[in-house]
């Protein structure tokens, strides 16, 4: 619990414990947003966006921020086949249903905006508009090798600069534009400290579902997920530096949304931190889909 958020807690349709902060200013009628993270992320990497949104001076809005299963304050399942877009799509109507939300704005973020995507096809009712954050379509294969060789194989820290050092060594080149404070609250995100020692904040058996894949197998065609989000506003944001989501990629989603607003994050990769001036971009974004639904 926190001044600026309550824990919720909602039982997935397996019985599994999912968490959520759940940032509720107790005003009713703003559009809410639910903010979806990335693969092995957690509800934590959107606080500054949350608190930004849900203490708006002019338009406060309830915001949730989700762990997965297996991520954040969420139980691990005990079988890592269930760390499956599908299902944790089905985790997601969970809370929502639990929250009582009915039509949202949502924030992706990498696997998140595979997430949302997906919800089109399944729940379009449900979207408002969205964000995309660093994902598309087209994933690029080089990125996917990259994710494929860190996901529960990093080194484990005895202190918190030794979190930060491990990750500005593996991701520097790709974040040159992140202050200090950036790292510090990536290391924060990626590993938590129990009784001294430093666990990383997800269950490492995520990384058998990325082992299990075939390099060599095409990629699943998402374009007619993509198409699904044609009727809604679209905010699609892009690191300078991402090997997931390339440019080309970003150009075509311009060409087949009409509503669609692109903007490249100098400085960062993959995926840019939802912080600063990027907050204030999102916060914007929400207002003007409140303003045409």
């Amino acid at each position: 619990m926190s001044d600026t958020y309550r824990d919720l807690f909602v039982s997935a349709a397996d019985g599994l414990r999912l968490y959520t902060r759940d940032y509720d200013p107790g005003t009713a009628g703003a559009l809410p947003v639910v903010c979806l993270s990335g693969l092995t992320r957690s509800s934590e990497d959107f606080h500054d966006l949350a608190v930004a949104l849900s203490r708006d001076a002019a338009r406060p809005r309830r915001v949730l921020s989700l762990d997965y299963r297996g991520r954040g304050r969420s139980e691990w399942d005990q079988d890592w086949r269930n760390y499956d877009v599908k299902i944790e799509l089905n985790d997601v109507l969970q809370v929502l249903t639990a929250a009582g939300i009915e039509k949202v704005v949502f924030v992706g973020t990498s696997r998140g905006g595979l997430i949302t995507m997906a919800l089109s096809a399944v729940r379009p009712t449900l979207i408002a508009g969205a964000v995309l954050n660093d994902i598309g379509p087209v994933i690029e294969a080089r990125g996917l090798m990259r994710i494929r060789g860190y996901v529960g194989k990093l080194p484990t820290p005895s202190t918190m600069d030794e979190a930060v050092q491990i990750l500005r060594q593996m991701s520097g080149s790709e974040f040159p534009a992140f202050t200090d404070e950036q790292w510090q609250a990536l290391a924060r995100v990626t590993w938590h400290e129990s009784e001294g020692q430093f666990i990383l904040n997800y269950d490492p058996n995520l990384m058998k579902t990325l082992e299990a894949a075939d390099p060599e197998a095409p990629l699943p065609d998402l374009w007619p997920l993509f198409e699904g989000l044609k009727p809604f506003p679209l905010l699609v944001i892009r690191g300078e530096h991402s090997d997931l989501l390339s440019a080309e990629t970003v150009q075509t989603m311009q060409a087949r949304h009409s509503r669609l607003t692109a903007i490249t994050v100098p400085g960062q990769g993959h995926a840019p931190a939802l912080d600063g001036d990027l907050a204030q971009v999102i916060e914007q974004f929400v207002l003007s889909v409140e303003g045409s639904t």
